[in-house]
């Protein structure tokens, strides 16, 4: 971080004619689309190109356009910590300093194109350089959460067959427990002012590193990403993403949704693990040359968050419903907020209650949209249209939802059934390309010509799509998804726990939250509950990612003995939400 500082605005050792100079060294004359072909691509109304690369096609027109402009403009990334410390970066500086740290991954830290390397990094300035140096080399970047354990950590690097992994010194010992069982893994790159033994360090690589690379030319089918997502049985899967379907496929959500332009300033508070930071901090806004705003807040501040609304002019804001319902209780009338005008949620259910909270204290109206890692936005409430409180909105361009029955047959207005996106001759470019290694679970998601999504709702007669629930296991709370298999794995490993099933169960705050319902082994059943339930709790967080403890135990006699572990936990769930 401490040499980033010393790049914000890269004066000396670099004044900007030397950048220019640099620049001149190793800019080539691209020939990406116009950004009108963007849009009809996305529309599916125009064939996807052979060859894409965000970085070269997009950013770097973006740096091209910024130099020849001859009024200021909004930095491309905009960085604080809350703490004094802040960096700006033209569009001109991202793509220097990512050209650097791309020659860091392919140099020193050898890594080739189709590597795949896991990032796990706060909101740092280097998680962005590193997503776009990965892009520059062709390395697949793996996102995760910085709320990995050990454990979590050894299995994402095993199952991904990473050759590299990138991390601060707060998580470089759990990579050191497990490195030795990880018999791809090669690399080990720390984001440190400190060294570390048997480590690489990110600042004093970047600062010998050559400041000239030649981007790859990637197809627009090569994969770009993977991103790890939990389901209803086993370990969380692998989402794999393509040049195509992250560069091209998210153009229209940054100017329909996000309703972005060059003049605006974009807060995605989304946690760097997850899709919607790709989405709402890199190429959603990047595409339309929105300045990204980052705050580094480790944890979620409401105070923190309203008073950089009120100092930063923050044009919009996207955040989760959990998120609202927390700020909505300050008393919002006592806040001016400098420039904002365009809120978005997403991740979970939008309460229309706070909704309608947000918009009599700001007079800002939230547009909620619903997408997923596999395949982005799906639906969304547009600027200009009508928006209808508890609505997801309408389908997303290029997706057509429907909602159908167990045989693919589609429902009329008002009747409940599975949300599916229907499929013409080909799968959607804007897809996902595959769960990797997993053929039978990439599979099982098409019934018929539908994409299943896996969520259950309706569909009004204007077109709106209504949320009803998540048709298997999976819980999703204050915006993560959880799957209920890891905590009743990470249960049963206490000597307390005989069995246990986990649901999701209702919470004013987060939405829901999970569950458990546990059966003791004899010799607990005699102990204080209240204590051996946050025994079981802090158990959870030591095994798995802390966000996924279940903050609600019950200790039953028995579970309801079922044929499958869906079937007790539907029945669980059920009662726990007062169904029949």
């Amino acid at each position: 971080m401490k040499i980033l500082l010393e790049f914000k605005v890269l004066r000396s050792p670099w004044s900007i004619q030397a950048l220019c100079r640099l620049f001149q060294q190793y800019h080539k004359t691209f020939a990406p689309l116009n950004f009108s072909d963007y849009e009809a691509i996305g529309r599916c109304e125009q064939e996807i190109p052979e060859y894409f690369n965000f970085a070269s096609d997009v950013l770097d027109k973006w740096s091209q356009i910024e130099k020849e402009r001859k009024e200021p403009s909004n930095p491309a990334l905009w960085w604080i910590n809350g703490k004094g410390d802040e960096i700006k970066w033209s569009f001109e500086e991202l793509g220097f300093l990512s050209q650097k740290v791309a020659n860091v991954l392919s140099g020193p830290c050898g890594l080739q194109r189709g590597d795949r390397v896991l990032v796990i990094l706060p909101r740092l300035p280097e998680w962005w350089l590193l997503y776009v140096a990965c892009m520059r080399t062709g390395v697949i970047i793996i996102p995760g959460s910085t709320q990995l354990t050990a454990q979590d950590i050894c299995y994402r690097l095993l199952a991904s067959k990473a050759k590299g992994i990138i991390t601060t010194d707060v998580l470089a010992p759990a990579v050191d427990s497990v490195a030795s069982k990880c018999q791809f893994l090669k690399t080990k790159l720390i984001v440190s002012e400190s060294s570390r033994a048997k480590w690489l360090n990110f600042s004093d690589l970047l600062k010998d590193a050559p400041a000239v690379h030649n981007c790859i030319k990637a197809k627009s089918q090569d994969p770009m990403a993977i991103y790890f997502t939990s389901g209803t049985t086993g370990y969380p899967k692998m989402v794999e993403h393509s040049y195509g379907s992250f560069g091209l496929g998210v153009f229209l959500c940054g100017r329909y949704w996000m309703n972005l332009t060059p003049s605006d300033i974009m807060w995605n508070m989304s946690d760097t693990a997850w899709v919607k930071a790709a989405i709402g901090s890199v190429f959603g806004p990047w595409f339309q040359g929105t300045c990204v705003f980052v705050h580094a807040m480790p944890q979620f501040d409401p105070g923190a968050i309203l008073n950089t609304l009120c100092r930063y002019p923050v044009t919009t804001l996207c955040s989760t419903p959990t998120a609202y319902r927390t700020l909505v209780q300050h008393d919002l009338t006592r806040y001016t907020f400098k420039k904002l005008k365009h809120c978005l949620s997403g991740g979970e259910p939008l309460n229309p209650e706070v909704m309608a909270q947000w918009k009599s204290q700001t007079g800002l109206t939230i547009y909620e949209g619903y997408g997923q890692t596999e395949m982005g936005i799906v639906c969304a409430n547009m600027k200009g249209m009508k928006v209808k409180p508890g609505s997801l909105g309408k389908a997303s361009p290029p997706y057509n939802v429907q909602i159908i029955d167990e045989n693919g047959n589609v429902l009329p207005p008002g009747k409940e059934g599975d949300i599916a996106i229907k499929m013409d001759a080909k799968r959607p470019f804007t897809f996902f390309t595959r769960y990797v290694d997993d053929p039978v679970r990439t599979a099982s998601t098409i019934r018929g010509n539908f994409y299943i999504t896996g969520d259950r709702g309706s569909m009004d007669a204007d077109g709106y799509i209504w949320f009803m629930g998540r048709s298997d296991d999976v819980i999703i709370s204050s915006g993560y998804r959880i799957g209920p298999f890891e905590i009743e794995s990470a249960l049963i490993q206490h000597p307390a726990v005989l069995e246990s099933a986990v649901v999701s169960s209702p919470d004013r705050l987060r939405g829901e939250v999970v569950k458990a319902f546990v059966v003791l082994s004899p010799s607990f059943k005699s102990q204080d509950p209240k204590k051996l339930a946050c025994e079981l709790q802090v158990h959870v967080k030591k095994v798995t990612a802390p966000y996924k403890y279940p903050r609600k135990i019950e200790f039953v006699q028995q579970l309801p003995k079922t044929v499958t572990g869906k079937i007790r936990r539907n029945e669980l769930r059920n009662k726990e939400w007062g169904q029949n």
